[in-house]
């Protein structure tokens, strides 16, 4: 598709004759979820004699009752390249007035961390946990594909596989976008999910000139902290640490594995089927609780399951293991499963055909 930027506008030749016009409202990266809810365009009609590079939509009337179509994968390209164009107006652009650049994992801590931090803020939320999944080049556009289509095919966490990729790919180019005068807070505490983001970030920023500080949060989960990075130990990085987080990383990333769990202050690969003798052991307990073999709601079995473990791993990871005990016919299945609240589950009594 042919493309023309005339900021804060880009063309699309869509058609022969049909033009898209996408308007860029701030230098945000944008995502799937943003062109789908409230991405501004407008379809004009190009003359048969006018070629689109010299095409100008201004003194024109955009099409009425216009509207166009495309699947996911279509509008994910869009979205590319609005955010190649945006980010060619960043780096000529100063884009913050904040003097420090935070970089929390989840967009949940993130959304907690800007509410706290007095402005001008600048936070950046990591949107996927990377104790699950492929990591093998991670930062490109084939392994993400990779990452993208594992995830596809085992995770059930109800989000739209593409809003999340374009989201996914947003974020590292916002990181890579830190401007190199500004000092980098990365929060991190003793979960698998934090250290493995830790690495992906450093990894992100090995050629960035900018100090890095870690603001270790001790071991406390996200919804119990406090905002504040005065409350935490603050460490800076020397080269040599973050040469030796560089090679940490470029170690998982080698590996096929889809499962770590963090264990001695250590990231840990793990077997992938590493939770399902637990998984199976702890059913069968609630099983004599109820004092017969009946069928358990997913999301409440999950729970009380998590509740008993030391370091609780991803929710959906789990469940991911139980459709798999589901399908290799070690439990039964009552119910659809489409989400880990509607459908159930239960020991799968033998039985012997007579």
């Amino acid at each position: 598709m042919e493309t023309v930027m005339h900021y804060p506008f880009i063309y699309f030749l869509y058609e022969p004759n049909q033009v898209l016009v996408y308007k860029i409202q701030t230098l945000d990266y944008i995502t799937l979820a943003n062109v789908l809810e409230k991405g501004e365009w407008e379809g004009y009609e190009l003359p048969p004699s006018e070629p689109f590079t010299t095409f100008r939509h201004e003194q024109r009337d955009p099409k009425e009752g216009w509207s166009f179509w495309g699947a996911a994968e279509h509008l994910s390209y869009l979205v590319d390249i609005i955010n190649d164009y945006i980010g060619h107006q960043r780096m000529s652009k100063t884009t913050t007035t904040a003097g420090v650049a935070h970089i929390v994992c989840s967009e949940s801590a993130a959304g907690s961390l800007r509410v706290a931090l007095a402005p001008p803020k600048y936070v950046i939320g990591f949107p996927e946990d990377l104790s699950i999944g492929p990591l093998w080049k991670l930062d490109e556009v084939k392994g993400q594909a990779c990452r993208q289509k594992w995830l596809m095919e085992n995770i059930n966490d109800e989000m739209d596989e593409f809003v999340g990729h374009t989201t996914l790919r947003e974020v590292i180019r916002e990181i890579r976008d830190i401007p190199s005068h500004l000092p980098v807070y990365i929060w991190c505490g003793d979960n698998i999910e934090e250290q493995c983001g830790l690495l992906f970030f450093l990894y992100l920023l090995h050629d960035h000139h900018n100090e890095i500080f870690l603001i270790h949060t001790n071991g406390q989960q996200v919804i119990e902290r406090q905002w504040n990075p005065n409350l935490y130990e603050k460490k800076r990085l020397s080269v040599k640490e973050r040469q030796k987080f560089l090679q940490q990383w470029e170690g998982l990333a080698e590996s096929t594995a889809v499962l770590r769990q963090w264990k001695h202050q250590h990231i840990q690969e793990v077997p992938e089927n590493f939770y399902d003798s637990l998984i199976v052991m702890r059913l069968k307990e609630m099983h004599q609780e109820q004092g017969n073999v009946d069928f358990i709601q997913t999301g409440i079995f999950l729970l009380e399951l998590l509740a008993r473990m030391e370091e609780p791993p991803n929710i959906f990871y789990l469940e991911f293991r139980i459709r798999y005990l589901v399908y290799n016919g070690t439990l039964a299945l009552k119910g659809i499963p489409k989400s880990m609240r509607h459908y159930y589950v239960k020991i799968r009594q033998k039985t012997s055909l007579v």
